[in-house]
């Protein structure tokens, strides 16, 4: 008899003892499947140095009472690995293919740690799934376009992972996902379009995607959208708008074009994050604007600062193509402190109405070098403003022109 004969046989006697003990105590026998299952997931994790995590899982007992194990009769429906606590260890290894074989699985999680290699194809035949979260490890290779197959599947999170290649577009066609979180990993190709209905979270930051985004890719269900610090281009107005349940959206540091179109500004929106891209034209809201930080520096707009950004505390115009009058109320909002933070550096502004001798409270910061002005007040700047107070007349003259 072989080696892989002799380790099935002992697997089978260790499933016969806790079968007895089970008998004995008159409890739930588990399924021999998911029984060999947790055998062949136990073989190839590991705890790393100062993690006990799998000091519970002792075969000759009742696997259900494993730590991160649940079970529901004789199934294993969740499968939590790894401390949970802060600062845990966590674990290190693959995940065998046999994860396939626990085919009443409906969660399945594994904390931070040292877990290596591919997302094992079949995890596709976990049907029942409804929460997949393998983040902050070291999993490499392809997101695995079968997982399109879990119709029942909610939230998938591998964020902080090391993925390579595109988002399969079988994942977009998931019709129960309400949370997508696939930020810092290695991910190309385009955004492919997401048809579930009830999808809350897109959080696609720090990866290398490409490619425009279709005016009805996303669907107004979203709450939070995250696709910062990627190649992404391409007008984003008329999808935005259709955005309105929105709380949370961060698409800096791409290469978007286009208007932003004012009725954004009226969202439920808390942060709004757009700087650091192409986009341009003037910004319009149509009433007082309630977000507290709205980010748009580092892009081409232009036009008249709006006076309805005066609620706003944290407001980063920077480095765009302004031009006028800094607007009376935002003035005021700033010396009596509501606004925090007014960066209108490296624009083409060629007023303000505020006295040399006025006071500017501690905890405000304005900024108002290299504009078409002399600054009435010096106050301090961020280094990366430079050192010129003022814009080459040349250039003012030339932008009028």
């Amino acid at each position: 008899m072989g080696k892989q004969g002799r380790i099935k046989m002992v697997s089978f006697a260790l499933f016969l003892v806790v079968l007895f003990q089970c008998k004995f105590l008159a409890v739930a026998i588990l399924d021999p499947l998911d029984f060999l299952a947790l055998q062949s997931i136990r073989k190839s994790l590991h705890d790393l140095p100062g993690s006990s995590f799998f000091a519970s899982w002792d075969f000759t007992s009742d696997p259900c009472n494993f730590a991160g194990v649940y079970c529901d009769s004789d199934r294993v429906v969740a499968l939590n690995l790894g401390d949970p606590r802060a600062g845990s260890p966590g674990l290190t290894g693959r995940i065998d293919a046999a994860i396939g074989k626990l085919s009443a699985l409906a969660e399945f999680s594994i904390v931070p740690g040292r877990i290596y290699g591919s997302l094992p194809q079949s995890i596709s035949q976990l049907k029942e799934l409804r929460f997949l979260a393998i983040s902050r490890n070291f999993i490499s290779g392809d997101i695995p376009a079968t997982l399109g197959q879990l119709r029942s599947l909610k939230t998938l999170d591998l964020s902080y992972n090391q993925l390579t290649g595109e988002i399969p577009r079988s994942i977009g066609t998931l019709p129960e996902l309400t949370n997508v979180i696939l930020c810092h990993n290695h991910l190309t190709g385009s955004v492919p379009p997401f048809l579930s209905q009830v999808l809350n979270r897109l959080d696609l930051k720090h990866n290398a995607l490409t490619g425009s985004l279709a005016p009805d890719s996303l669907p107004p269900s979203l709450q939070s959208l995250s696709l910062s610090w990627n190649q992404l281009t391409g007008p984003v107005d008329r999808l935005l708008s259709r955005l309105d349940q929105l709380s949370y959206l961060d698409l800096s540091l791409n290469q978007f074009t286009g208007p932003i179109p004012g009725r954004l500004f009226s969202f439920p929106i808390t942060n709004l994050q757009l700087e650091r891209n192409l986009f341009s034209g003037s910004i319009q809201p149509a009433d007082q604007v309630t977000i507290s930080t709205v980010d748009l520096s580092h892009n081409r707009l232009s036009g008249q600062i709006s006076p309805m950004f005066s609620s706003v505390q944290n407001l980063y115009l920077n480095n765009n193509r302004f031009t006028g009058q800094v607007p009376a109320s935002i003035v005021d909002q700033l010396l009596s402190g509501n606004i925090q933070i007014l960066y209108l550096q490296h624009n083409y502004l060629t007023g303000i109405e505020i006295k040399p001798t006025a006071e500017i409270p501690v905890s405000s910061s304005l900024c108002l070098q290299y504009n078409c002005m002399v600054p009435p007040v010096q106050t301090p700047c961020p280094f990366k403003a430079g050192n010129e107070k003022t814009r080459p007349t040349a250039q003012c003259t030339e932008w009028k022109g």
